[in-house]
């Protein structure tokens, strides 16, 4: 037999009170000597006495839940290099404080759009992320509107009333870029992510102003979709040029995976014809053969920071400023190689 669930009363009996002193101790409000605090405070530890987030939103008006909107398709979102481990930052941060995590996985336009509003109408969430900034990105005057606290995740282009949580990607792209050219590299192309994303593009200038500041010119620059098919395709096109590259690098490590894999596919061996370099360090980087040079950002604690900006943004207790990360830091292994021209 399930044995009931402590209630309000339990509690008050236990401690010889009112429910309604019960009420005001777990609650924080003011009117109780301490003593009698202290006294249904222990009561409820020894019953095991824990409020349901219904109850809780109730009686202060808070949903104790934050939302993520994705626009992604829900079918590779699992094997995404970011978002499993950020949820996973985020959720260490709400587990603690009885929180929820709404997600919705949406298309982008109209549904995205319509996504936040009814969390905002609805009353499910408290707060959202934003993630993916996107240039001129309307979700930031979309959740003013609503009255939607926000938290950015990096900043956005513009101004923005809602604090930002960054890591800032271009030190490491940097890193890589100037890795290879140590490494007597000079064709080097890049797979970037889709212009449209903020992100995308600073990491697609970074690694061109780097091998400008070296007097060069990519060797080839592809747009693709942050997919595995999207790295495969446009590796092809890459080596199928008539000067194909000696080095490439993804603006993440799903397609430097298949990017290698196309490459070895194609009689290439990784790193002796071909230098492979990603962005993110993934769980795979440091198992497939050779193990991938990338980029090491840190999305658990991304999650981390978020999280806690947001629910001090939520909290009121002050102005609450932009958290900077740790930048993005290189990572080397054995799928970039010297090159040894012949």
């Amino acid at each position: 037999m399930v044995k009931d669930r402590p209630t309000i009363a339990d509690v008050a009996a236990r401690a010889g009170v009112s429910k309604g002193s019960v009420s005001f101790a777990l609650n924080g409000r003011p009117g109780l000597a301490q003593a009698t605090v202290d006294r249904i405070l222990a009561a409820a530890d020894e019953l095991g006495w824990r409020p349901s987030n219904r109850a809780r939103s109730l009686s202060v008006s808070k949903a104790f839940a934050l939302g993520l909107v994705i626009t992604r398709d829900p079918a590779v979102l699992s094997s995404d290099p970011f978002f499993p481990a950020f949820i996973a930052g985020v959720e260490s941060v709400l587990s603690r404080g009885g929180q929820a995590l709404v997600l919705q996985v949406v298309t982008a336009g109209d549904d995205e759009a319509a996504g936040y509003r009814r969390l905002a109408q609805d009353g499910r969430v408290d707060g959202v992320f934003l993630s993916d900034l996107r240039h001129e990105d309307p979700r930031i005057e979309l959740c003013r509107e609503l009255g939607l606290p926000a938290v950015t995740l990096n900043r956005p282009e513009g101004s923005s009333p809602f604090p930002a949580v960054c890591l800032d990607d271009r030190p490491g792209t940097v890193e890589v870029v100037e890795h290879l050219l140590a490494l007597g590299h000079r064709r080097i192309a890049h797979v970037a992510g889709p212009p449209t994303f903020v992100h995308a593009t600073a990491r697609a200038d970074s690694f061109v102003a780097t091998l400008a500041d070296a007097g060069l010119e990519p060797a080839g620059l592809e747009v693709s979709d942050f997919t595995a098919a999207g790295g495969i395709e446009a590796t092809r096109r890459l080596l199928a040029l008539p000067e194909r590259p000696t080095a490439i690098v993804y603006a993440n490590d799903r397609m430097a995976i298949a990017g290698l894999g196309a490459a070895q596919q194609a009689g290439l061996t990784v790193p002796d014809d071909l230098s492979v370099a990603g962005f993110d360090d993934s769980e795979l980087a440091e198992f497939v053969h050779p193990g991938l040079t990338t980029v090491r950002a840190d999305p658990y604690a991304f999650g981390e920071a978020a999280a806690n900006t947001l629910n001090q943004l939520i909290d009121g207790t002050g102005d609450v400023a932009d958290v900077e990360l740790p930048p993005a830091r290189l990572v080397v292994r054995r799928s970039t190689a010297r090159l040894e021209e012949s």
